[in-house]
């Protein structure tokens, strides 16, 4: 037995072939891995500015963070999203962590939904089923539009103060298309509907960027990549240091040689950057308004 109350049996019988066998042991060794994880996410809701935190749907349940926090409000994104506290004030969001999945329709109406609550005193909690995938989407829509951070920024901001954050490559997609196509007309929409913004919200994920970069370089916690591809750790190692020695340079006057013995490393920036690499991709329906069935407002 893995865990108390969880079993993963042992089933294979003589009948089985070797290739039958080790596909079973595949699946047995995921399997664990996958309650491995989860029990590692289990440490409670993060937060990633004032008044906007990112959990999984234990902490959304659970009455002593959310009291402690003084969470006011609630976006819950994922297959069977409905309101479970009574006292909190909800936008149900019902979506799947799937690649296919749209979650770039709804980034207008959260934006408005977290930011509104903010600035009424409250303080929000985005949560999935993880706090991994859809909710911290959703919240790095949010930081893009509220910021002038981009969404490769935005991202690692997010994962400088919850280390799991992680998007599918659907989603990282979508955030990089929300930044190439969306982003400037949303930002005026945002700033002509809230001219007055109390918060220093860019200088505070710039400390948790700043935090990101320092754990990669140190090692103390699971790397993440900076682009839509998972890379080995000592990639993102390599890079920011080369990063750290062309600064130095730079504010030296002195220019690193083209043929730098570290240029055969993966090129992976982690500098503060506005700028995204790589094609544009139509997406004609990703500012549309969410659909009323799939959005349920204090349901």
């Amino acid at each position: 037995m893995l865990f108390p109350g969880i079993e993963i049996e042992d089933q294979t019988t003589e009948d089985e072939s070797v290739e039958d066998r080790q596909a079973d042991e595949v699946i047995r060794k995921s399997l664990k891995d996958i309650l491995l994880a989860t029990i590692k996410m289990g440490n409670g809701m993060n937060k990633i500015l004032p008044g906007l935190y990112i959990g999984n749907f234990r902490d959304a349940k659970d009455n002593k963070q959310l009291n402690e926090n003084n969470i006011t409000h609630i976006v819950a994104v994922h297959d069977n999203a409905k309101k479970i506290v009574e006292d909190k004030e909800y936008l149900c969001i019902l979506a799947s962590d799937s690649p296919d999945q749209d979650l770039s329709k709804y980034f207008p109406q959260v934006i408005k939904f977290i930011h509104k609550a903010r600035l009424d005193g409250g303080a929000v909690l985005v949560h999935c089923l993880a706090g991994v995938s859809r909710s911290v989407t959703l919240t790095a829509a949010y930081i893009m539009t509220v910021t002038d951070l981009g969404w490769r920024d935005a991202l690692n901001s997010i994962r400088g103060a919850r280390s799991v954050a992680n998007p599918n490559f659907g989603f990282q997609k979508q955030l990089q298309n929300y930044e190439n196509e969306h982003l400037d007309e949303e930002r005026k929409k945002f700033k002509a509907q809230f001219p007055n913004n109390p918060f220093k919200d860019e200088e505070e994920c710039r400390c948790n960027l700043k935090s990101f970069q320092e754990y990669v370089m140190n090692g103390t916690m699971p790397s993440r990549s900076d682009d839509l591809y998972p890379l080995p750790h000592r990639a993102y190692q390599g890079q920011v240091k080369k990063d750290a020695v062309r600064t130095n340079h730079i504010a030296k006057g002195t220019e690193l040689s083209a043929s730098s013995p570290n240029d055969s490393e993966p090129v992976i920036s982690l500098e503060c950057s506005s700028n995204v690499d790589g094609t544009k991709e139509e997406n004609e329906n990703s500012m549309q308004e969410a659909p009323q069935e799939n959005v349920k407002n204090g349901q």
